[in-house]
């Protein structure tokens, strides 16, 4: 570069709280420049004059070299003006509107963790040790950009030094914002929550009570975690009791990979996942039963520590419970007052508020692949990028649905979707809804023009949508599942798809309840190509509760009302039934459902796998998905179906596998065959209907989404035989197929409204 050169660099990303300052400034350095880098609104700015290289050699180490938690979307640059500098230097951020990404929360990196396992330092079991690398991110950031005086680490002054790392470019904790020591830094406390008396030596005294079968409400990086020994079968029915939670699988925390081979089976592709900087819960099949964790189905929850309070608090309890600390359906808490000894014996706590709760990401990993069953802490607020066929220069408002619920918003090309919410038919989520909403607004400055929401009039997102007296736009459920994908593997608009929804329940337009969906679409809208035969649901809502109803409805479509005598139902009196088959035939209370969820409720109900009243949702899917993993090498049979080619929407009719299954339990053969041939069945379906949409419509891509695909047993036999057979198939990656993804849906139709100037919603 000449002497008379200069040029301005625009970074835009995942570049501020992860290093990438001093990483520009040990760069430019390197290369002989000076100049000066600083945190801009929209990201990181750098100057260049008077270097040794040339522009193109440093835009290739800033990519090839960068912190491994940044994420470089784009790099802009420009000739500038000589300043005649003569170093280079790190300049303060300029306080500009921001629009910058910030980092997730970060699992402890290895450098911290020898600190605090090496007595020499003065961070020598420290629980709140961090750097540039490492730590709190999106939990305490209050605003943007990201500097100190914006997190809640704002409350503690830093000590010399703390102040002499944070300053020196060549540090690794330089502008480390949560930077702390045992003298400047947050501090444990442990309370009796009987007697409310604080505690002395608070982490070796809490290692001894959950040794000793306590119950502790521990605070992690976005709430808090009921912890006890996972060995100890009085701890867990204890905290199984305090949490109304009897077969649900709980989450596991172990101190390392050895303990997890223990108890589970850990592929290659799993490992890595675990042991990733973001530590999710990996779901991982069971090798060795731990009894009270995870009754009823092949698979267990496991992660690895994420804090150094973790990391002492697993040295000497090598497995642990560590399930939210909050009450069936509410969000996670995050402050100490709402702890109390009605949920557990002790309050290990510390006085570093938690900006926003977020709880632990849940994962399936599926060919090297996550599956989401939960987004949240390590992969929140990553953004989304959208192609640039779809970019608008508004900001949007996407509001998900009423279960799962998440939040999407879009600024500058960008969408960033929130944690987990929750079910917004409870109070408190609600209010979480609207808690997150008003973090994101100060966040990203950001401030809506346009707010698309579900189709569902009366779901609480919907209401507040409409609430908000800006232009409104509502998507059809499925439609918004099948876009989703599509936004996030980048399909630009225009092409066809096949979007096969199968889910629980989602609002139709015809004002059914839909759930078993083959949608052929574009960004611009969808043709309902086929569907799953409408059923009655004998009891409404009543019915996903208890799968005995819809077990009795699908018998009494395939028999009439000569039911067949299916041992399972022998657990409900005879009243019930002849009940519920008079409001079949009656239709009181009976809407129709094409719901693939309420289908396999009722597989698993009649194979004798699931309870008349299940506690959790996907409870009956996920035992009848446990028992076709048994098998999942043999047999290769599937079950007859009908499609019924009278006209369009064709329609699905299971019928005739209903009265074979009934055939095969009445010959006793083993639920475990049964639910194989059942999955099997359900992925034959998928792939005859994706031939009728490719021989009549010439469509070719496949996208698989809704929540009956975080099962395993299906997505796996699905992809497979759709691609055996020359499709392109797509799913979600970094979202999950879940309610989670209908804000991005949401999104993507929005979007591509805006882009083509479609006024009409």
């Amino acid at each position: 570069m000449s002497p008379n050169e200069a040029f301005r660099l625009l970074v835009r990303g995942t570049v501020q709280g992860v290093g990438f300052r001093p990483f520009v400034y040990r760069l430019a350095t390197q290369l002989g420049f000076s100049g000066y880098v600083r945190n801009v609104g929209d990201g990181v700015e750098i100057h260049l004059e008077n270097g040794r290289a040339n522009l193109t050699e440093f835009l290739e180490k800033l990519r090839e070299q960068a912190p491994p938690l940044a994420r470089i979307e784009a790099v802009d640059w420009q000739p500038a003006e000589p300043t005649g500098l003569k170093e280079f230097r790190i300049d303060r951020s300029d306080g500009e509107e921001p629009f910058v990404f910030i980092s997730p929360d970060i699992a402890t990196c290895q450098e911290c963790l020898e600190e605090i396992n090496n007595p020499e330092e003065r961070r020598y079991r420290y629980p709140f040790t961090n750097c540039t690398n490492c730590g709190p991110r999106y939990t305490i950031v209050l605003s943007l950009p990201y500097d100190r005086c914006r997190t809640t680490m704002s409350e503690f002054d830093m000590c010399t030094e703390c102040r002499r790392e944070y300053e020196d470019p060549l540090d690794r904790r330089y502008h480390a914002q949560p930077i702390a020591c045992p003298r400047c830094g947050p501090q444990l406390k442990l309370i009796d929550l009987r007697t409310r008396q604080e505690l002395q030596d608070p982490l070796e005294t809490a290692v001894r009570l959950i040794k000793k079968g306590k119950i502790l409400a521990v605070k992690g990086l976005g709430g808090f975690h009921l912890i006890c020994d996972a060995t100890n079968r009085k701890a867990v029915n204890r905290l199984r009791k305090i949490k109304s939670r009897q077969r649900k699988p709980l989450a596991l925390m172990a101190r390392d990979l050895e303990i997890i081979k223990r108890y589970a089976r850990v592929q290659a592709d799993e490992e890595k996942w675990l042991t990733s900087p973001f530590r999710p819960i990996v779901l991982l099949e069971k090798k060795k039963d731990l009894p009270g964790i995870a009754p009823c189905v092949e698979t267990l929850g496991f992660m690895l520590p994420y804090t150094p309070l973790h990391y002492l608090l697993l040295e000497k309890i090598p497995l642990v419970v560590a399930t939210s600390s909050n009450r069936k359906d509410a969000p996670i808490i995050k402050d100490d007052e709402f702890i109390n000894s009605e949920i557990c014996d002790y309050l290990l706590t510390h006085n570093r508020r938690i900006a926003m709760r977020a709880d632990d990401s849940v994962m399936k990993v599926i060919k090297g692949k996550p599956l989401f069953l939960r987004r949240a802490r390590g992969f929140v607020p990553f953004p989304q990028p959208v192609p640039e066929s779809l970019r608008v220069s508004g900001e949007i408002l996407a509001v998900g649905g009423e279960l799962k619920n998440t939040i999407s918003i879009y600024k500058n090309g960008y969408v960033i979707t929130s944690q987990f919410l929750g079910d917004l038919d409870d109070y408190e989520n609600f209010r979480y809804f609207e808690e997150t909403l008003e973090h994101l607004k100060k966040l990203f400055s950001f401030s809506p023009e346009l707010v698309v929401s579900d189709l569902h009039p009366d779901f609480w997102s919907t209401r507040f949508a409409r609430n908000l007296k800006i232009p409104h736009y509502q998507v059809q459920h499925h439609f918004a599942h099948s876009l989703a994908p599509l936004l996030e593997h980048r399909v630009p608009p225009g092409e066809k798809f096949l979007g096969v929804s199968w889910d629980g329940y989602g609002y139709g337009q015809d004002g059914a309840a839909w759930g078993g969906e083959f949608l052929l679409a574009d960004h611009g809208g969808y043709e309902r190509f086929a569907h799953l035969d409408y059923v009655p649901l004998p009891g409404g809502d009543l019915a996903s509760r208890e799968p005995w109803r819809m077990a009795i409805s699908y018998l009494y479509l395939a028999f009439g009302n000569d039911l067949p005598a299916v041992k399972s139902l022998r657990k409900i009196p005879e009243r019930k039934r002849q009940a519920v088959i008079s409001m079949i035939e009656n239709k009181i209370n009976s809407p129709l459902t094409s719901s693939a969820g309420r289908l396999f409720d009722a597989v698993s109900f009649l194979c004798g796998l699931t309870p008349p009243a299940i506690e959790y949702e996907a409870e009956a899917p996920s035992r009848l998905e446990a028992a076709a993993w048994k098998l999942s090498l043999r047999p290769e049979g599937f079950y007859p179906f009908e499609i019924k080619k009278d006209r369009i929407p064709y329609r699905l009719d299971l019928s005739p596998t209903i009265r074979e299954i009934c055939r095969e339990l009445s010959k006793k053969s083993p639920p475990e065959i049964i639910a194989r041939k059942f999955h099997l069945t359900l992925a034959r379906l998928i792939l005859k209907t994706a031939r009728l949409a490719r021989e009549e419509r010439k469509v070719n891509l496949v996208v698989l989404t809704g929540g009956v695909f975080l099962n395993r047993h299906l997505l796996l036999e699905t992809q497979r035989l759709l691609e055996r057979d020359g499709f392109r198939v797509i799913r979600p990656v970094y979202y999950s197929p879940g309610d989670e993804s209908l804000s991005l849906g949401q999104m993507a139709f929005a979007l591509y409204r805006m882009k083509n100037n479609r006024a009409d919603a």
